[in-house]
């Protein structure tokens, strides 16, 4: 299905019938990645599943996007496609952080919030960041001679060895670098939703242990890090994962 948001037109998929759930992808992501977890919730819920401006079949922002941008286009988006409040928000990665945005400035009120292995926390990688400059820097000098499509392809690889996932969408580089440069672990004790936290013990792009941090914030909070599972932990701990959530919403 799509629809117009804020002049942007918006593909989403909803499923299934009762109190509302929406779910919001990570980075370079679309919503086909909660099909599973989709098709779990749609027995008891109405499932909402949006692809992000910049993302999947959603039309790409003209101006540079922050948390706080993506998150006014998620209330924007709700307020357009159902006319009651919404039960619960999930999302995974940097869906997670704009999830956090949307209820630490009221954008959103969900009684529920599920983070799975959610970005946010920055401060703790300003060393990451600095390498981040300077892998940009040395995958310019080597590569000027070369053709276009081989420098862009050893570019992508010297951004990849520090774990960056910039080169996951290049028309939205500056969004990325405003999107990655908030850390949100400082405001997130605002976060009044009862909360779930899943993350991977094997999970290198959102560690564990910003879980821990998060749990430590946010008032109502529970925390699970799933053993062996990595950042796409609803792909590859599908079933652990979505019974996890379902009790939880089960939860009054």
């Amino acid at each position: 299905m799509q629809v117009v948001v804020d002049g942007l037109l918006t593909n989403y998929s909803k499923t299934g019938a009762g109190p509302v759930v929406v779910l919001l992808h990570g980075w370079g992501d679309s919503l086909e990645t909660f099909a599973s977890l989709q098709k779990k919730l749609s027995g008891d819920y109405t499932v909402i599943s949006v692809d992000l401006p910049g993302f999947g079949k959603t039309a790409a922002p003209s101006e540079t996007f922050n948390l706080a941008k993506y998150a006014q286009f998620v209330h924007d988006f709700v307020d357009k496609i159902v006319d009651e409040p919404i039960y619960a928000l999930i999302g995974h990665s940097n869906g997670g952080a704009i999830s956090i945005k949307a209820l630490v400035s009221a954008n959103l009120a969900p009684p529920k919030l599920v983070l799975l292995a959610s970005s946010g926390v920055r401060s703790t990688y300003k060393g990451r960041k600095k390498a981040l400059r300077i892998a940009a820097k040395a995958a310019k000098l080597p590569t000027k001679l070369m053709p276009e499509h081989i420098q862009k392809k050893l570019k992508k690889k010297a951004y990849a060895s520090i774990g960056s996932e910039m080169f996951v969408a290049e028309h939205l580089q500056q969004t990325f670098k405003e999107v990655v440069g908030e850390d949100l672990l400082a405001s997130t004790n605002k976060v009044q939703a009862d909360t779930l936290l899943l993350y991977g013990s094997k999970d290198t792009a959102t560690l564990p242990a910003f879980g821990e941090l998060f749990a430590d914030k946010i008032q109502q909070s529970e925390l699970h890090i799933i053993e062996g599972a990595d950042h796409f932990l609803h792909h590859t701990h599908a079933p652990k994962v979505e019974s996890l959530i379902a009790e939880f919403l089960e939860r009054k």
